[in-house]
């Protein structure tokens, strides 16, 4: 929150694509969802929340700090809701993707981000958030919860293009290759959060 101190690396990369009008389909781990909540706010970007009783009271929180919603999840509405997302970043919107979730496994990407690069044309951004002191809850992802006066660093990579049209093997290899991206960009923010 506002009590923390940000350091960031990689911004350009966020810059460099508003400045070529691209629209970012941002991805990163479940268990950074509060801090990248709060990072990202008042940009305009839709993110998919699930249609149970959780995702209701998810959905008003985030809308406050100026996020869209597509309702949906991998067990319920995901469709419907992955078809809303394709159809808002057309409209010039970015997405937000927690490419492990809803339920995991933990630092696992699911392909719902690689899908709508390939059906959009937009390059996915990938990014990571480490607090150097934060509380963990005790849930699959460990969502982190930075404490307050803790050094907070966030790491954005390079963006990654999926070429559209691409075969179930190709889209493997680009799940692959944005899930060893979160990795690097884990270890470079995790340095940064311990001074490095």
């Amino acid at each position: 929150g506002r009590t923390c101190r940000r350091q960031v690396d990689g911004y350009e990369h966020y810059d460099a694509l508003r400045a070529a009008r691209r629209v970012p389909i941002f991805a990163f781990w479940h268990g950074r969802i509060l801090a990248a909540t709060y990072f990202w706010r008042d940009h305009g970007i839709v993110v998919m929340i699930s249609e149970n009783f959780d995702g209701e009271w998810i959905a008003r929180i985030i809308r406050r700090f100026g996020y869209g919603t597509a309702r949906g999840s991998t067990s319920r509405g995901g469709p419907r809701a992955l078809a809303q997302l394709r159809r808002d970043v057309g409209r010039g919107r970015p997405a937000g993707f927690a490419v492990d979730g809803p339920r995991g496994p933990s630092r696992s990407v699911q392909p719902g981000a690689v899908w709508l690069a390939e059906r959009t044309g937009s390059p996915i951004l990938p990014f990571h958030i480490e607090a150097e002191r934060y509380w963990s809850a005790r849930s699959w992802d460990r969502t982190q919860v930075p404490r307050p006066f803790s050094r907070v660093a966030v790491a954005i990579g390079e963006p990654l293009d999926v070429r559209p049209g691409r075969d179930a093997g190709a889209l493997e290899a680009d799940r692959a290759r944005l899930e060893a991206s979160l990795h690097r960009l884990a270890e470079r923010a995790t340095s940064m959060a311990a001074g490095g």
